[in-house]
C-alpha cells in the first residue's frame, strides 16, 4: 500500500516539494508570536534595545554573501544558545539566587535544576558555535587545536568545575552579599571554555556532524529554559528542534561511519594543506589536465552523467550553472543525476538545499544506497568541488584516518572529470588518490566558470 503524503501545514516539511511552504508556515508563527511577545511587554521601557537587537538581526542576515549562508547558520545557533544563558542568568539575578520569587514562592526543585541545566548546555552550544563559526570561515585553523591525550582530561575537570557550581548554587538559594551572582558566572564561565574545548579539536571534516549537535544541544537548553520560566511554547519549540537535532545528528554520524563519542572526544582531519602527488600508495603521482571542450564531448557522449557536488560547487556558486549543463546534456538525450553525500558540504544537508535552489528535481538526487552500484556502468561521472567523500582511500588503506567512512564510489566509473580550483586537500587534509587515476582527468579553476565553459562547448555538438 503507497503511503499518501499528507499536504496539511503538519506535514510542510516531511518532503522536498512541501518544505518551502513549512518553512513559511513556520516563520509565519514566529512572527505571531514575536509580535503577541511584544503586545505582551508594550509597557516595556526597553524599546531602543529591542529595535536594535532587530535592526542587527536583519542587516546581519541581509548583508550579500550567500557562500558563507552555512556559517553564518552556525553563528546564529550559538546566538540561540547564548540568548537561553543570558535568560538564565537573567532569571537567577532577578530571583536573587533562586530565593526571592515573587508572591513569597519558594522554588522549586525543577525550576532550579531546569535553569542551571540550560545555563551550562547553552553556554556550551553558544561558545562552541563560535568556534565552528570560526573554522567554517577559516578565521581558525580547520585542522584540530587541541592538547593531545590531554584534552579529554581537561574537558572532564571544566564538566566537573560546572556541575559543581551547579551543586553550590542549587542548595544554596541565598544572597550573601554578592557571592550567589559569583557562583552563576563561575558556572557559565567553566561551561563556555568547555564548549571551546569540545570543538577546537575536531577537525573541519567532522563539522557537519557538530553543527547539528551543537543545534539540539541548543534546542535541549531552550526547552529547559522553559521549564524553569513555566513557558509551554518554548518547552514545545526546543523539545522539538533538541529532538530533530538529536535525530539528524545520529544520521550524520552513521554517514560518517563514526560514533558521535569519538567525534566529540576529538575529530580527524582539517583543511588548508596544499596538496601533493601523493595518490595514497606512497607513490608520486602526476593529475592530468583536461579542457572544457574535452570534457563536453565526453559527457555529450555518455550514456549517462552523474555529477557529485560538493563544497567547491558551493564555494564558487556553481548550482545554477551545473542546472543549465544539465538541461542541455538532458536535451541531447544523456541523463543526469546527482549522487549527495550525507556530509558533503559543511551542513548537514547542504548540497540538496544548494540543488534544489537551482530547481533540480529531487528525483534527480539521489542518496547514496540508491546510486552507488550504478557508478560502475556510468561513463562520466562529473566531481565538483568534492574531495574526501569520494577519496577511495575509505574503502582501500585501513591506515587513512577517513577509513571505513561510506563514500561515493566515483572511483568504480569508466571515467571521472574532477573540477578543483587546485589540488588543495580537502577538509580531512589528506591526499585524495582519485584525482591520480588513468580514468580521472582534472579541468582547473573556478568551478562556476568551468561548467559554464563547458555548457558553451556544448551547444555546437
Amino acid at each position: 500500500m503507497q503511503r499518501r503524503t499528507t499536504g496539511g501545514f503538519a506535514g510542510g516539511l516531511t518532503g522536498p516539494k512541501t518544505a518551502a511552504r513549512g518553512n513559511w508556515v513556520a516563520a509565519g508563527g514566529m512572527a505571531i508570536a514575536a509580535i503577541a511577545t511584544l503586545i505582551a511587554i508594550r509597557h516595556t521601557e526597553n524599546w531602543a534595545l529591542i529595535i536594535a537587537g532587530l535592526l542587527v538581526g536583519v542587516v546581519c542576515w541581509a548583508c550579500p554573501c550567500p557562500a558563507d549562508e552555512d556559517d553564518r547558520h552556525a553563528l546564529f545557533n550559538g546566538v540561540g544558545g547564548g540568548t537561553v544563558a543570558l535568560i538564565a542568568l537573567a532569571e537567577f539575578i532577578d530571583t536573587e539566587g533562586f530565593s526571592a520569587f515573587k508572591h513569597g514562592e519558594s522554588p522549586t526543585v525543577h525550576i532550579v535544576v531546569a535553569s542551571l541545566f540550560a545555563a551550562i548546555i547553552s553556554s556550551v552550544s553558544f561558545w562552541g558555535s563560535i568556534i565552528a563559526f570560526g573554522k567554517l570561515q577559516e578565521i581558525l585553523p580547520g585542522r584540530p587545536i587541541g592538547l593531545g591525550k590531554a584534552q579529554q582530561l581537561l574537558n572532564l575537570v571544566l564538566l566537573a568545575g560546572a556541575v559543581v557550581a551547579a551543586v553550590v548554587i542549587g542548595p544554596a538559594a541565598h544572597p550573601g552579599g554578592g557571592a550567589w551572582l559569583w557562583r552563576m558566572v563561575g558556572l557559565l564561565a567553566a561551561a563556555g571554555v568547555l564548549g571551546l574545548m569540545v570543538v577546537l579539536p575536531i577537525g573541519g571534516a567532522d563539522m557537519p556532524v557538530v553543527i547539528s549537535l551543537l543545534n539540539a544541544l541548543t534546542g535541549l537548553s531552550a526547552a529547559a529554559a522553559g521549564l524553569a520560566l513555566n513557558k509551554t511554547a518554548m518547552i514545545v519549540a526546543g523539545m522539538i528542534v533538541g529532538a530533530s537535532g538529536s535525530i539528524l545528528t545520529n544520521l550524520m554520524a552513521k554517514a560518517m561511519n563514526r560514533p558521535i563519542p569519538a567525534i566529540v572526544a576529538g575529530g580527524f582531519g582539517g583543511g588548508g594543506a596544499v596538496g601533493g602527488g601523493d595518490g595514497g600508495d606512497g607513490g608520486e603521482h602526476t593529475a592530468k589536465s583536461t579542457s572544457a571542450a574535452d570534457a563536453a564531448i565526453q559527457m555529450a557522449c555518455a550514456n549517462q552523467v552523474i555529477v557529485v557536488p560538493g563544497y567547491g560547487l558551493a564555494v564558487a556558486q556553481a548550482r545554477h550553472a551545473v542546472k543549465d549543463m544539465a538541461a542541455q546534456l538532458e536535451k541531447r538525450g544523456v541523463p543526469v543525476k546527482y549522487a549527495i553525500h550525507p556530509v558533503a558540504g559543511r551542513m548537514p544537508g547542504h548540497m540538496n538545499v544548494l540543488l534544489a535552489e537551482a530547481d533540480v528535481e529531487h528525483e534527480a538526487m539521489k542518496e547514496m544506497d540508491d546510486i552507488n552500484d550504478e557508478f560502475a556502468r556510468i561513463d562520466v561521472t562529473l566531481v565538483i568541488g568534492a574531495n574526501d567523500v569520494t577519496n577511495p582511500a575509505a574503502r582501500n588503506h585501513p591506515s587513512s584516518p577517513i577509513h571505513g567512512m561510506p563514500i561515493r564510489n566515483v572511483d568504480k566509473s569508466r571515467s571521472v572529470i574532477a573540477l578543483k580550483w587546485s589540488m588543495n586537500y580537502g577538509f580531512v587534509g589528506i591526499d585524495n588518490p582519485l584525482f591520480y587515476a588513468d580514468g580521472t582527468t582534472m579541468l582547473f579553476g573556478d568551478a562556476k566558470k568551468s561548467v559554464s565553459e563547458v555548457t558553451e562547448e556544448l551547444n555546437p555538438l
